[in-house]
């Protein structure tokens, strides 16, 4: 595979050195400090996982204060709905650039910095439109915060293919989404427990509340975002030190991505883009009206219908690194999908059609998100070049976030007019799509050779196979 011999120096941790130069580097450099050895590794994945989490703290804002959004901004469903629009968006072109940038133009580490800075403004301009009472402030906040969003994460993906791509990069995705919704469920369980503490401060001051508590919650929460730019830039340094010391540049094959390779994406690349919207666009939009749902349908208190919109984040953070251990264990990623894509739907369906408690439900798509996660998004590095990875990446969180800006619309419209059982319809033929899209891969990756699905011991021997070194 092209490129595997930049990210075998690194997997292969001290033989990627040679002869003397690396029995010296050895003996002077302490192991947390060589970027050849393990420990040093998990040094920048914690860089790299913490990289995103500010980015998914502020992304569900609005889903855990809907009902203060609503209330303390007077709008509606669709209007609350636009916040979500209006951060995807952006990334229906800019996501695909950005991985393009990354790739052609900024490099991985100053295109991390530019996109996290993104971020953090994004983030401050919301916040300030809540403070000054003006909606659609908010939703520049919202736009803004999209430019650098779905691009940081493209890069999140490249750095952990560039460090990681092996037997252990299933694992490292699954880490990455852990510390992600880590932050997504600190969000739904901490923002309206601040709300309410500003508010009853405020009330106790005799300050007006409304939008000004909802300003300063949403402004307080943009610390998350300060404190990833500043990993963001840590693990720019770390990586430009790694690339000195291990003459990296040396085993690049020069190639560059040009905008026309798009067109020659494979098939099965097509069919990982369809799987993606179609998946995402029944999880992420629901959790941004669930709340309300829990507590119309199941007559849940606010507190308990936060604490189950959030069960998907919080069972994501530990099955993540596990689900994504098991897949790097055994391969068959095509299977894996398949298996998360069907236990999505039973959870969409026994909420559309029983009154279960929806506890079963909500931790069922907790653990089928989490495995779809760390099995879909590495086939991506299996399929493409190196050098067109952050371009892949890119286009497919465009795809994605083209999918989410309408079905956000969409949603609401529904939600408005149908209720909540024709939604959950609605979200149920999206995942019968994704699963269509899923056998699809199975047999034209089988019948086209490719190693999607092959066991993981049957894929490693390919790749040393394809390897420089087993020349």
């Amino acid at each position: 595979m092209a490129g595997m011999g930049e990210e075998d120096s690194l997997i292969q941790g001290e033989d990627s050195f040679s002869g003397s130069d690396r029995d010296g580097r050895a003996r002077t450099m302490p192991a947390i400090c060589d970027p050849s050895h393990w420990a040093h590794r998990i040094v920048v994945l914690v860089f790299m996982c913490f990289l995103g989490f500010g980015s998914y703290f502020c992304y569900d804002n609005p889903a855990a204060l809907q009902t203060q959004v609503m209330q303390d901004m007077k709008v509606n469903t669709s209007g609350f709905m636009q916040l979500y629009a209006w951060y995807s968006w952006p990334n229906v072109i800019l996501c695909f650039l950005g991985g393009f940038l990354l790739d052609r133009v900024f490099g991985i580490r100053l295109g991390t910095i530019i996109f996290g800075s993104f971020v953090f403004v994004g983030q401050i301009i919301f916040a300030s439109g809540a403070l000054a009472g003006r909606f659609w402030l908010m939703e520049v906040g919202r736009f803004v915060f999209g430019i650098g969003g779905e691009s940081l994460a493209v890069a999140q993906n490249t750095y952990a293919v560039n460090w990681f791509k092996g037997k252990e990069l299933n694992l490292v995705f699954g880490l990455q989404l852990s510390m992600a919704r880590l932050g997504s469920t600190v969000n739904m369980n901490i923002m309206g427990w601040v709300y309410d503490k500003i508010r009853a401060s405020m009330d106790a001051s005799g300050v007006t509340t409304g939008y000004t508590t909802l300003g300063i919650s949403l402004m307080i929460a943009a610390s998350t975002c300060l404190f990833s730019l500043t990993c963001g830039l840590i693990l720019g340094c770390l990586d430009r030190r790694a690339e000195k010391i291990l003459n990296k540049e040396e085993g690049k094959t020069g190639e560059v991505i040009k905008l026309t390779d798009v067109k020659d994406f494979p098939l099965q690349l097509w069919l990982i883009f369809i799987i993606c919207v179609c998946y995402y666009v029944a999880i992420f939009p629901f959790i941004g009206l669930g709340q309300v749902f829990f507590i119309e349908k199941f007559d849940f208190s606010p507190a308990q219908a936060r604490a189950v919109n959030s069960i998907v984040y919080i069972i994501s953070a530990p099955a993540s690194p596990i689900l994504g251990f098991i897949v790097d264990r055994t391969g068959k990623n095509v299977l894996w999908v398949a298996c998360a894509i069907i236990a999505t739907l039973s959870a969409h369906m026994m909420l559309a059609f029983s009154f279960w408690n929806p506890w079963i439900a909500m931790c069922l798509m907790g653990v089928a998100y989490s495995l779809l996660a760390c099995a879909l998004w590495p086939m991506v590095a299996f399929v493409v070049p190196e050098h067109q990875l952050g371009t892949a990446y890119g286009f497919m969180q465009s795809i994605q976030n083209l999918g989410l800006a309408l079905i956000a619309m969409a949603a609401g419209a529904i939600l408005d007019q149908k209720g909540y059982l024709v939604l959950e319809v609605f979200f149920c033929a999206c995942i019968c799509m994704a699963l269509i899209a899923a056998v699809m891969l199975y047999f034209v990756d089988l019948l086209r050779g490719g190693d999607l699905n092959l066991s993981s011991s049957d894929r490693g021997k390919l790749q040393k196979n394809d390897s420089p070194h087993s020349e």
